[in-house]
């Protein structure tokens, strides 16, 4: 059976250049509606690639994870919303967060704070020096989130459930750190399923490699469609 595209899945474009990224897109077909687009993409002209994806109609994920003084954010953060941006990430930081809310103009962009990275586990946050235990750092950090008006947050699918339980009922919990049974967990430290993610409070999935380096990327994409079909 084949499954249409479901915004709720939002696949990482994290191709070396903007060459590979057009040739995925082209892969995935109308499977997949909704991209995201990282640092190494925009530091290529990738907004060029957000602007053909929405004329194609498809939604774009700018993920900036902006963290700047305030002028900077509230800048960046109104080029953004007024581009071809549905999506837009800074870092959980009540300074950035507010920045980025006053210089949004195009309310069609949501922002969503990054809490703790999925990469990093406790033993990193302890190197960092940050002091406090990785689950009351992201609490704190999803109430600033709320505080400054921010229209959700980036965590990992593990701390969904404990966030959805907090928060308003329209407020988006984006998780990346998403695997499939079976993939590999790479990079990532703090995973869950696609349906475990869904199904403990997340508004939307971010996977990658799972897709992007799978033998056939649309059948990848297919099979994720179907693990979250009755979600």
């Amino acid at each position: 059976m084949t499954f249409k595209a479901d915004p709720r899945l939002i696949v990482a474009l994290d191709e070396p250049n903007l060459d590979a990224a057009r040739a995925l897109i082209a892969a995935l077909g109308d499977t997949v509606s909704f991209y995201k687009i990282g640092l190494t993409l925009l530091a290529q002209g990738g907004v060029s690639l957000c602007g053909e994806l929405a004329a194609q109609g498809r939604m774009i994920f700018q993920d900036w994870k902006l963290h700047d003084i305030g002028a900077q954010v509230q800048g960046a953060a109104r080029a953004a919303s007024n581009g071809a941006c549905h999506l837009l990430t800074v870092h959980a930081e009540p300074q950035v967060m507010k920045a980025a809310v006053a210089g949004r103009e195009n309310p069609d962009c949501k922002i969503v704070g990054v809490t703790v990275m999925t990469s990093l586990t406790q033993a990193d946050l302890d190197a960092m020096g940050y002091g406090m235990q990785l689950t009351d750092l992201i609490l704190r950090r999803v109430d600033q989130a709320v505080d400054c008006g921010l229209d959700g947050v980036v965590a990992s699918p593990q701390e969904a459930e404990m966030i959805r339980a907090r928060v308003p009922e329209d407020f988006l919990i984006v998780t990346p750190g998403v695997r499939p049974v079976g993939a590999a967990l790479d990079d990532q430290q703090r995973v869950a399923t696609p349906q475990e993610a869904l199904l403990n409070g997340a508004s939307h999935v971010v996977v990658g490699r799972p897709i992007t380096r799978a033998p056939d990327p649309l059948r990848a994409a297919q099979d994720i469609l179907a693990a979250i079909h009755n979600v």
